[in-house]
């Protein structure tokens, strides 16, 4: 009885820990990828973007790092679709912000 428990629990543990084996392996697997994008990311952005609006971008992602990889991937889209004719410098990056840029609600309070 106690050698069949033993087995049984000995079973058990080895199944958990191939689990885990597993789930390790698919963690380091799928982290290996997002690195590899990150690097085809930046690879596109640099090729697309000059130093000082790849440096401007890289100032905007500390406060607003949503908005970046947004524009970000819009860039990426134009480029890949081949509608981007020359090198986006600091200037038009500037404009591409500005239009991107959720408009805010002026707000006015009267006093009666």
């Amino acid at each position: 009885m106690e050698d069949e428990l033993g087995d049984l629990r000995r079973k058990r543990l080895e199944q958990l820990q191939r689990q885990q084996m597993e789930s390790q392996m698919v963690a380091a697997q799928q982290e290996q990828m997002q690195r590899e994008a990150e690097s085809r990311k930046q690879e596109v952005l640099r090729s697309i973007l000059t130093p000082e609006a790849r440096e401007r971008l890289s100032s905007i992602r500390m406060t607003k790092p949503e908005f970046v990889a947004q524009i970000e991937a819009q860039l990426i889209m134009l480029a890949q679709s081949g509608r981007l004719k020359s090198v986006i410098n600091d200037e038009q990056l500037k404009a591409i912000l500005r239009q991107a840029q959720p408009k805010k609600r002026e707000i006015n309070i009267r006093r009666i």
